[in-house]
């Protein structure tokens, strides 16, 4: 619309032009014209290109760093987390009430089953002990006199009866009052290690109360949580390798011997547990444990840094680098190893992985890899 504008106001121009020459009788018509073209027609056009919009800037694209992800050996093993536990453990109590009269152990000791770890007063218990087996005595003697007379004839059928009742009864007196003098001596059911005593001597116990903790450490148990879709990897008798962070670079190997028949409904896992020696006791119960269930090797696995994976809640994300724009992928992860995952599914052919910058990165986002570690597959 601008442009007939300017052209009709230039034919215009031209026209007046051309009817001024010839009226002051010039000859020099065409110069006249051509002057006037370039004032009208080169403003135009000069208004013109001031009023087109200018060209669209694109966005700049977010650096990133890139892998090419790599095709080598990964092993099926399972990890998990889990603690150690004593392969028997027990807080030693006594089954009586009574005063502690003796102690006769020192806090971590180590102690064969059937030690004698302490020691109630017995006064009481004795002087009953002594009255029982006076009465048994007794007994006896009342017992065999009446069997006598009434093989003769002297004694009734009944007075024999209530005298081997009499008898019967006193040992019974007897066994129950031994047995609760032999329980003021407590013993170590089992050889193992103990703890820090909780007594002290002239303390008064009640049954139940207890006295240390004895804990059986040459062997350890560890039990920990696998997904249940891991139920036909894992078997009684596999081999697991254990960690803690509190002997760091050793590694101790241990063999599962019970799967809970049970899957946990909540966190839809296995649990399972684990026996591995430890003659030496330098594993103690309680540390925190990262336990490998070992498998089979598998060949020829797409593998990418772990860094490469974002985590989105319960989805694992990775950002593919196609035709220089990032492309958000959902993926299956395998095991992982050393600083690695394997990819199971979800990867694009011959794309690369980002590996740093993800945080900025939406899908469909133009990317510039400015540190391309590529390792080729």
């Amino acid at each position: 619309m601008r442009k007939s504008v300017w052209a009709v106001v230039g034919l215009i121009a031209l026209a007046s032009a051309g009817a001024f020459v010839l009226e002051r009788g010039g000859t020099d018509l065409s110069a006249e014209v051509k002057r006037l073209r370039e004032a009208v027609f080169g403003e135009a056009r000069a208004r013109d290109q001031s009023a087109a919009p200018a060209p669209v800037r694109q966005a700049a694209a977010m650096p990133v760093e890139a892998v090419r992800p790599r095709r080598g050996e990964a092993t099926s093993d399972i990890l998990a987390v889990g603690g150690l536990q004593s392969d028997e453990s027990v807080i030693v109590s006594s089954e009586i009430a009574g005063r502690v009269a003796e102690i006769l152990f020192k806090e971590g000791q180590q102690v064969e089953a059937g030690a004698l770890l302490a020691k109630l007063d017995g006064s009481l218990t004795q002087a009953e002990l002594d009255d029982a087996r006076a009465r048994l005595d007794l007994a006896e003697s009342n017992y065999k006199r009446t069997n006598v007379l009434a093989k003769g004839g002297n004694a009734t059928q009944r007075a024999n009866d209530e005298a081997f009742a009499g008898l019967a009864t006193a040992r019974a007196t007897l066994s129950l009052i031994q047995a609760r003098f032999d329980k003021l001596s407590i013993l170590a059911p089992f050889p193992g290690v103990l703890g820090i005593r909780k007594i002290s001597v002239g303390a008064y116990l009640s049954p139940g109360a207890a006295i240390v903790n004895l804990e059986k450490i040459d062997a350890l148990k560890v039990d920990f949580k696998v997904p249940e879709v891991y139920l036909s990897r894992v078997s009684v008798g596999q081999t697991v390798e254990i960690t803690v962070d509190a002997l760091p670079g050793r590694v101790f190997t241990g063999t599962i011997y019970a799967i809970d028949p049970m899957v946990d409904v909540n966190g839809r896992a296995l649990t399972i547990r684990a026996r591995l020696p430890n003659p030496d006791l330098t594993l103690r119960p309680g540390l925190f444990a990262r336990i490998t269930v070992k498998g089979p090797s598998v060949q020829n696995v797409s593998l990418v840094p772990e860094e490469a994976v974002v985590p989105r809640g319960k989805d694992a994300l990775i950002y593919q680098i196609v035709d220089g724009k990032a492309v958000e992928t959902k993926v299956r992860l395998g095991s992982r190893k050393a600083g690695e995952v394997e990819v199971l599914e979800g990867l694009i052919t011959d794309a690369l992985v980002v590996t740093s910058g993800q945080a900025r990165l939406r899908d469909g986002v133009r990317v510039d890899v400015v540190a391309n570690a590529l390792r080729q597959s």
